[in-house]
């Protein structure tokens, strides 16, 4: 991809094909995602709650993903911690799922799917959608995070590090379907991520 750019008020960039359609993947993967999570309400049933639309989960999710990208709201208060995880649950699910397809829309909107496969995507975001990018990408880290075990910034600086010294090896030249390879090809991934969230902050700066 280029660094994005601001240009007449918005914020421009080009993708390669491969990757507007990695990000368009991992997007799909993060609706999945929260739509199971949420599809069926766990909660008991509450003619108010249903009425106001606060009728989400009440127990934290089982999946280590899932509760990454939503969080107990109280770390020390199981009690509590339920209790606003039923009425806000719902609505950061949907908050997160708009972001996916705000950025899925624009990846269409540039060419992802199109057939011919064109080469490159050029991609335009407003003000309504940069936010909607930033937050997306956001939660794709964070779902890769858990797979690599990334916990903290040290975690963070030693990934850096162990990308590097596998750059040095003869990884690249191993089958993709060993493990150590694909784990290896998610943590570039994590990495590149990261590197997209900053060139879109550093042009709006």
């Amino acid at each position: 991809m280029t660094p994005f750019r601001h240009r007449h008020g918005r914020v421009e960039t080009t993708f390669e094909l491969a990757e507007g359609r990695m990000l368009a993947n991992l997007a799909r993967q993060v609706i999945e995602l929260l739509h199971d999570r949420n599809a069926p309400p766990e909660s008991e049933d509450d003619p108010l709650a249903a009425e106001v639309g606060m009728t989400g989960a009440h127990q934290p999710p089982e999946d280590p993903v899932l509760r990454r990208l939503l969080p107990d709201g109280y770390s020390d208060d199981e009690e509590e911690s339920a209790e606003f995880r039923r009425y806000t649950e719902q609505s950061l699910t949907l908050a997160k799922v708009d972001n996916a397809r705000t950025l899925l829309d624009s990846l269409d909107e540039a060419g992802v799917n199109d057939d011919p496969p064109v080469e490159n995507l050029e991609v335009e975001l407003d003000d309504i959608q940069i936010p909607a990018w930033l937050r997306a990408i956001n939660d794709m880290r964070l779902s890769l995070a858990v797979r690599l075990g990334i916990n903290s910034e040290e975690d963070a600086t030693g990934l850096e590090q162990t990308v590097a010294d596998a750059r040095n090896t003869e990884a690249a030249d191993h089958d993709s379907t060993d493990p150590e390879n694909s784990e290896q090809m998610m943590r570039e991934v994590y990495l590149w991520l990261g590197y997209v969230q900053e060139s879109l902050v550093g042009a709006l700066e």
